[in-house]
Parts: structure tokens; sequence; C-alpha cells
């Protein structure tokens, strides 16, 4: 089965609202088996939206929208597919309660307008909405679907999984199960020319590699009559990508970069410090997301200006001097410096040039030093040139950095 993901609203067309909906459904429909070839993002018009839903259904055997589904005059989802069908709109009476006893809940007024939201097409199934008005319609005729989905995302992501993805796993026949491999230190070509063999031979279970932000995610997924079966036909699949790409896989599924180095440093009983300059607090941030980050973390400190350098983490004057702040010798100085200033075991120090000013032939912009300090391991600094643009150079710079302390840990 394939499908087509419609989301309708003019303010979508406008970029005044980021489209999360369909990278959520698009997740969602291939981890139940369901191709997604086609997005469709159309504005409040009835004449545009029936185009989008012809072209869809001539694509697809399944559209899902998200979107549409209000109370106002230009909520015209249900109205246009009723059209395309050819069937009526009739009251969906457990759904007008609903939204009846939503709004006494909130004491809101409730008025004509919102009954509205309770009509659905004739001969479709309502799809209850536990945090809205508005309720969800899934509608099948001549062997199409169209599923309806309103479009605030804390409404249609609840739907989805509550109802709909129940729904399409029943019809289905069969369970999808995946796991996904996070991998930093390979590109992805470089991964997916390392595993190329399996790739190749892939049938059941399927593999996909998705680049990410100096990372690399590959999915593996099985059609299975149930759990069990799944996870052993993905085990041998598990077993050979961990041959071939080693330490390069860091976790699976939803373990974060920070969360797989902060759950290092408390196992093996270390505390950390970290010292930015053009990252700008970045690499702490990520390490804090890590409930619990108090058990490992100590300090942070942006040290952007050399004054700041010199005065917070004890970067040598001379150092600045001679080699700039921008320099191996900087690096591994911040590094060591907001270690010893904190007390923590491990010290980590950033700086470099971000952009889109400040770069020079012998220091472009995208120049990147790194350093990690230990004690009983010394400095150790690598230097990097990464391509793009301010916000690109240093969410690459934070990534990379992130791994590095994650194999310093593991081999100090």
């Amino acid at each position: 089965m394939n499908a087509e993901i419609i989301a309708v609203g003019t303010e979508l067309l406008l970029g005044d609202i980021v489209n999360t909906n369909a990278s959520f459904l698009a997740q969602k429909l291939a981890s139940l088996g369901i191709s997604v070839f086609f997005h469709t993002v159309v504005g409040d018009n009835a004449e545009r939206i029936e185009t989008a839903y012809r072209n869809a259904f001539e694509r697809a055997d399944m559209v899902v929208t998200t979107g549409g589904l209000g109370p106002t005059d230009d909520d015209i989802t249900k109205e246009v597919a009723a059209k395309y069908f050819g069937r009526e709109l009739v009251l969906h009476e457990a759904s007008l309660k609903n939204i009846e006893d939503y709004f006494k809940a909130q004491s809101f007024t409730f008025t004509d307008q919102n009954k509205k939201q309770a009509y659905i097409l004739e001969g479709a199934r309502a799809v209850q909405n536990d945090n809205g008005t508005a309720p969800g319609v899934i509608y099948e005729q001549d062997g199409k679907t169209i599923i309806m989905l309103p479009g605030p995302p804390n409404e249609n992501i609840p739907m989805f999984e509550n109802y709909v993805a129940p729904f399409l796993a029943e019809r289905s026949g069969a369970m999808f199960v995946s796991r996904r491999f996070r991998i930093c230190g390979v590109g992805e070509s470089a991964a997916e020319n390392m595993l190329k063999d399996i790739i190749d031979a892939q049938t059941n279970p399927t593999i996909a590699p998705y680049a990410k932000t100096s990372e690399v995610h590959i999915r593996v997924t099985a059609s299975a009559k149930d759990q069990a079966e799944a996870e052993t036909m993905i085990n041998p699949i598990a077993e050979k990508i961990y041959a071939i790409l080693g330490d390069n896989v860091y976790a699976e599924n939803d373990t974060t970069l920070e969360a797989c180095v902060m759950q290092s440093l408390i196992d093996n009983g270390l505390t950390i410090a970290v010292a930015e300059s053009c990252t700008g607090g970045a690499l702490a941030a990520r390490l804090i997301n890590f409930p619990g980050a108090s058990k490992a973390f100590l300090e942070g400190a942006v040290t952007y200006s050399n004054e700041a350098k010199v005065k917070r983490v004890s970067v040598k004057q001379e150092t600045l001097d001679t080699f700039g702040a921008v320099s191996e010798q900087t690096a591994a100085e911040m590094a060591q410096g907001v270690a010893k200033a904190s007390g923590a075991d491990i010290g980590v120090g950033i700086t470099g040039i971000a952009g889109p000013d400040g770069g020079s032939d012998e220091k472009p912009v995208g120049l990147v030093y790194i350093a990690i300090w230990r004690e009983s391991a010394g400095s150790r600094v690598k230097r990097y040139t990464f391509l793009g643009d301010r916000e690109r150079i240093r969410a690459r710079t934070v990534v990379v950095a992130l791994d590095l302390t994650r194999r310093f840990i593991k081999s100090s």
C-alpha cells in the first residue's frame, strides 16, 4: 500500500507554520509498511484542494490529510472530500456530544459554527479527538481510503497513534517492527558503501540509511506476524551492522549522542566541564538535556572573548598572541583550564570561526579546534574545517565534540 500526505492550510504555504505533521506521519506510515511517495501542501481553496485529491488518488491508494477540520468558513477539507467522493456530510451525534462536553468543560460558549465540526462524510468512520474538538474522519470507497486529521500537532499525533495506527495495522495483517542504529564518525555515503552487500540483499527486513547533522541513522524494518518473529529477523542484520561499523554505532533507537556521553560518564564515575567559544554554550546545552546530568556535568563556560579565555579558563596571553584564539594550543588550554577550574575529571575546549565573517586564507570560516583533556591522558586536539552557514558549522561542531568525548571516555 502507498499513501500521499496532503497538508491543508494557507499558513503552511506562507511559511507561518512549519509542517511538522508531514514528517511525523511519513515516519509512522513507513513503520506500518505504508510507502509515502509524495507530500503536498495546498492552501484553503476548494478548487485547488479538489485538484490535490484527484492527483493524489491517481498516485496512491491512501491519502492522509492534515488541517482544515476547524469551525471557520475556510476549513473545507471535509467539504471538498464529500464533493470529490459524491457523498453528503451528515451529523455525527457522538462527535457533537464530545464537542459540547469539551466546550462546557472549558467554560466556552458553544455556537452553531462549532457544530460544523461534528459533520462527517456519509458512511465514514469518525475518529475520536481526545485533545480538541474536531474529530478525524476515515472514509473508504472503490479501493481508495482518505484519512482526515486535525492540523494542531497536539491533536494530530495522539489521534494517529491511538486510533489511526491500530486501524491501519489491523488492515495490513502484519506487524512492522523497526530498529534504528545511530552512527557517528562515518558519513552517509561511506556507511552505505560499507553496508552495500546487506543493503543490496535486502528483502525483509528492509534497510534504509538516513543522513542527519554529522550523523547517519540506519533503520532496519521487519514485517512479521508478531514482535518476537520480527526481532528474530532483525537480529542477524544488527550483528552484521555492528561487525562492519564497530564503535561508529553509538546507540540504537531514541538514545541520543549526549545521553550516550552522559551515561558513560556516570557509569565510569567521571565528571565533565566544557569551555566554548564559537558554539556559544550549545555543547553544554546538549549535555544537560540528559535527565540527571548534574551527576556528571559540573560547569559550562562561554569564553567568547580573549579576555574571558584568559580570566575564566587560564589560557595564557602568550598563547593567544603567538597562535591566536583559533588554534590547537588555545583549544588545549581551554580544555585543561576549565577542568582544573571546576574540578572536573574531563575538560572539553572548543574554538573556531563560525562565520560568516572573520575568516582568512590561513584560518577560513569553518575552521574549528576541539580539545579534550584528562589528567591521566593529557590533551587530545582535533582540527576540522566544516562547510555551511553559521548555524550548520556550530551544529556540526557540537555533534563532533560529543562523539570525540564519547570515544575519549571509552579509550582513556
